[in-house]
Parts: C-alpha cells; sequence; structure tokens
C-alpha cells in the first residue's frame, strides 16, 4: 500500500446545491481519468446531528458513486466504525487518531489534513478488505 496523491475538490458554497453537486462530479471524473484507479470506497452514511449537512453529505456521496460506477469501478462501502477499526484498530478513535494512523500507515512526511486522513482511511480500509 502507497500514497498516491489526495486533494480537495472545492465547490463554491455560495451556488446552489444542484451546480455544486455538478462540479464536485466533474472533479472526480478528473481525478478519475488522471489516476485511473481500480475501484472506488466510500463511507456509509452515518447519522449527523444536523439534518440539513446529512442530507447535503448525501448528495455529495451519491455523486461520488455515479462517478465512481461511470467509469465502471465497483464501489465498496464501509460504515465509520469499519473504517477507524482498520486503520486504528479501535472503531470509536478519534481523528487525531486516525490522522496519526493515516500517517503511520503510508509513512507520510507530514499529519495529513483530517479531510485527508478520512479519505485515506476510508481507502486504507478498501484495500485492507480486499
Amino acid at each position: 500500500m502507497r500514497f498516491v496523491a489526495c486533494g480537495v475538490i472545492r465547490a463554491d458554497h455560495h451556488r446552489e446545491i444542484p451546480p455544486r453537486l455538478l462540479e464536485i462530479h466533474q472533479g472526480l471524473c478528473e481525478v478519475i481519468a488522471q489516476h485511473r484507479p481500480e475501484r472506488a470506497a466510500v463511507e456509509d452514511i452515518f447519522t449527523a446531528v444536523n439534518p440539513r449537512s446529512a442530507l447535503k453529505l448525501g448528495h455529495a456521496r451519491g455523486v461520488a458513486i455515479l462517478a465512481a460506477m461511470q467509469h465502471g469501478l465497483p464501489v465498496a462501502e464501509y460504515t465509520p466504525r469499519v473504517v477507524k477499526q482498520a486503520v486504528a484498530g479501535y472503531g470509536q478513535a478519534s481523528k487525531e487518531q486516525v490522522q496519526q494512523m493515516v500517517r503511520a500507515l503510508l509513512n507520510l512526511a507530514a499529519t495529513p489534513s483530517q479531510d485527508a486522513a478520512d479519505a485515506l482511511a476510508v481507502a486504507i480500509c478498501g484495500a485492507n478488505h480486499l
């Protein structure tokens, strides 16, 4: 297992949801075309405190799955608990623990941001389940 790349697709938060989802889809399609992955892994939906945030996250998650499926990638879904167990050995691990374990498992020179660590943790979980 090795680190290839990570980044953020920033959709204009001043726009309405549909154009933002299109930006996310286009960004993901570019990443898929550039790196040519063989499969995709996404975090399963979890219960959020704010229902509006959970709904927006669900939309973005759906777009990510759609982009992967359009490119013929099999998509695996993992709960947050399973992801944390895969990288930290403990399903209730903190964000900081996940960040540190991702750094150690991928032999990174610096600690990734929380968002990058979360995405890399899902990828590590997917690789471990193969």
